[in-house]
């Protein structure tokens, strides 16, 4: 299965990685900000599919290029980045370096691969005994990269999820105004009739019929002084303020209810096939 740089494969390749060039994308250890280099170029297969990457180890080992196999990469066009899955310095230090000259064949495929199949901490366990009785035996004549599944990312069946934004409506409380309820006074001048009675002296003279008559003697009393007495007495107002209840006031508060519509911007992911110069066909014919 001969291999060769992405550049000889196909001069426009980088359509085919949405849109980016993948060489010069700065390699991270996954789940870390740790840059341990950059990408200097890639490999494809006779059918363009990706098996390697080619990786500077310039902030790690200075001067040392290796082989990263797509399985353990997951490239990140948008922020420009490749992350590296499971790969600790010690095994980075253990993989053959590649150089211009290196002849990708098998016996340096082989070299790579015991490097990356060596437990890491992030890795999986070593093999146990049964594991090591059914695991596949293979050479030159017979090997596929299936053998090497999560190395190649080359499984029949690979399962991703598509994620989308809903709009998941809340309410919250928050205060619009306040209203003061208070009293005041306001004076005015009021008026009130009320009827009095006022005693007064009526001094009437008048002329009697018998006028003229003499008087038997002894009846005429000649006298001076006071000869009669009455006292007068009259009604005053006496006004006074009492409180009477006027009017009752309720003060109470009412909840109206009404619907609003909000508008907001929410992303779903769709997926992409692009087959530019790539046909699309059964993933066991490509190992």
């Amino acid at each position: 299965m001969p291999l060769q740089k992405i550049s000889e494969f196909d001069p426009n390749y980088y359509n085919a990685i949405e849109g980016s060039d993948i060489k010069g994308m700065s390699v991270y250890v996954q789940g870390t900000d740790q840059n341990i280099g950059t990408v200097s170029d890639a490999v494809v297969d006779e059918l363009g599919a990706f098996r390697y990457l080619i990786v500077d180890l310039g902030f790690w080992i200075s001067g040392k290029k290796v082989l990263l196999p797509v399985g353990k990469s997951r490239i990140d066009s948008t922020a420009n980045r490749v992350y590296v899955i499971g790969l600790t310095r010690e095994q980075a230090e253990n993989l053959p370096e590649y150089q211009e000259h290196t002849a990708l064949n098998y016996d340096y495929e082989e070299k790579v691969r015991s490097a990356y199949r060596t437990p890491s901490v992030e890795g999986s366990a070593p093999l146990d005994a049964t594991s090591r009785l059914t695991a596949p035996t293979y050479d030159r004549n017979n090997y596929t990269y299936a053998y090497d599944a999560d190395l190649y990312d080359v499984s029949e069946d690979q399962t991703f999820k598509l994620y989308e934004e809903r709009l998941v409506a809340n309410k919250q409380r928050r205060k619009t105004g306040e209203v003061a309820i208070g009293k005041h006074v306001e004076t005015e001048t009021a008026r009130v009739s009320v009827p009095v009675e006022k005693e007064r002296i009526i001094i009437e003279r008048v002329t009697p019929t018998d006028a003229g008559k003499v008087v038997s003697p002894g009846t005429a009393n000649f006298r001076e002084g006071e000869v009669a007495h009455m006292e007068l007495y009259e009604e005053v107002a006496d006004v006074q303020k009492e409180a009477f209840l006027r009017e009752e006031v309720r003060v109470q508060k009412v909840v109206d209810q009404e619907t609003v519509e909000v508008e907001e911007t929410i992303r779903r992911e769709e997926l992409d096939v692009d087959t530019d110069k790539t046909p699309i066909v059964n993933k066991t014919d490509r190992l």
